[in-house]
């Protein structure tokens, strides 16, 4: 089961991602654009995602993914590190937000992360 560390070392090899504590908890930028947080339990990851999207994911697997009531109004979902199957799992979780938020010339510059639907 991936874990705080796991998503740390899984964001920063993303291309151009940086770590910054903002509002007492680590979160995780491209050209510094937040992508995904690390709350202060660490059991659960902030993350990007399209309101339709995360409104499928919600109501597919309420286990893994919810919506905290302050992100209802974003494009964010919250993720439960302690159901996911593995840190491939994890990756294509961050990776997926991190095309959401990297900027043209980034998503241009890494093809094999592929461009974000939509």
């Amino acid at each position: 089961m991936p874990d705080a560390e796991d998503v740390r070392r899984i964001a920063l090899s993303l291309p151009d991602t940086a770590e910054k504590v903002a509002w007492n908890m680590p979160t995780f930028r491209v050209a510094g654009k937040m992508f995904a947080t690390l709350p202060e339990e660490e059991t659960s990851i902030a993350v990007r995602c399209p309101k339709e999207e995360r409104d499928e994911l919600t109501l597919a697997e309420p286990g893994k993914f919810w919506i905290a009531d302050h992100e209802a109004g974003f494009a964010w979902v919250r993720v439960r590190l302690g159901v996911l199957e593995d840190e491939a799992e994890l990756h294509d979780i961050l990776a997926d937000s991190w095309r959401q938020a990297a900027p043209p010339r980034l998503l241009d510059a890494y093809p094999e992360l592929g461009r974000p639907a939509g």
